[in-house]
């Protein structure tokens, strides 16, 4: 815990210094004159100039100022309606919701030489708009990128089972790696999710086959524990019927009673088992 605190203090201490050593309103003489040049051909072209000096945008939208390729201010402009000079300055729009975009399906090789199809869906931002047009060419581009590379990495350290099994644990670490890859671009990652798990056809046919053998042993123990609680039962009721020579004659009867409910043709004679034991004997 303590490390996540450290390393965000030195990612945000790196980030500030980064800003503060963005040059700021240093344009020099020749700069200077250029803008007092281009207001003064403003105010003289007053009623034609007036719908270029002035952009608009949007709720959603962030606009970053650059005057004589400078940036003017540390915080970008907007949202509404803000002046610019339309012979130095020009402006570049920032798009502040969060977008989601799918990760290609990759082949990776897990740590127990298994391969795999894995794709999945991540969901990013801009959260600072002049970092991401300053710092990196295409942050959108690099984001789609770098999840790609990101997820071979994190699943390249994982075996089968735990890419299986813990989809969870490996979507906030790719987050985590993720987020503090692009924070420098003015990215914020909000969320990473594993979408499906492909496995070969011939390792689907192996897993189904171990699994089946595995519900045959375990309904095989649990037959053979049933058969063995019956016979437990059985000698039981033997001892019992053993001292008492009238309850087999009771348990004649109840077989009965339980054929005629049943509405069967066959008829049962119960024969006492004295009378054949005198039989035996002659």
């Amino acid at each position: 815990m303590e490390d996540q605190m450290e390393s965000q203090k030195t990612r945000g201490i790196s980030k500030d210094n980064l800003i503060s050593e963005r040059p700021i309103g240093s344009l020099g003489c020749v700069g200077w004159f250029l803008v007092l040049v281009s207001g003064f051909f403003v105010i003289l072209l007053f009623p034609v100039t007036i719908w270029f000096c002035f952009k608009i945008v949007q709720e959603y939208e962030r606009a970053v100022i650059f005057r004589l390729g400078r940036i003017t201010n540390r915080k970008a402009r907007g949202p509404g309606i803000f002046f610019i000079l339309p012979c130095t300055d020009s402006i570049v729009k920032v798009d502040l919701r969060t977008v989601s975009f799918d990760i290609p399906p990759q082949e990776i090789l897990t740590k127990d030489s298994v391969t795999v199809c894995v794709d999945g869906v991540v969901y990013f931002r801009v959260s600072d708009p002049i970092a991401s047009v300053v710092n990196v060419t295409n942050a959108d581009s690099s984001t789609r990128l770098l999840a790609q590379t990101t997820l071979r990495n994190v699943l390249g350290t994982k075996n089968l089972a735990e890419v299986l099994s813990d989809r969870e644990g490996i979507a906030h670490s790719m987050q985590s790696s993720l987020d503090e890859a692009t924070d420098n671009w003015g990215i914020k990652v909000e969320r990473v999710e594993i979408k499906d798990v492909k496995l070969p056809v011939q390792l689907q046919r192996a897993m189904a086959a171990e699994a089946e053998a595995a519900r045959e042993a375990r309904a095989k123990v649990i037959a053979a524990e049933g058969e063995m609680n019956a016979s437990r039962a059985l000698k039981e009721a033997s001892l019992v019927i053993a001292e008492s020579p009238s309850a087999l004659q009771l348990r004649y009867l109840q077989t009965l009673n339980t054929i005629a409910a049943e509405k069967n043709s066959t008829i049962i004679f119960p024969l006492p088992m004295d009378v054949i034991s005198n039989f035996m004997r002659k």
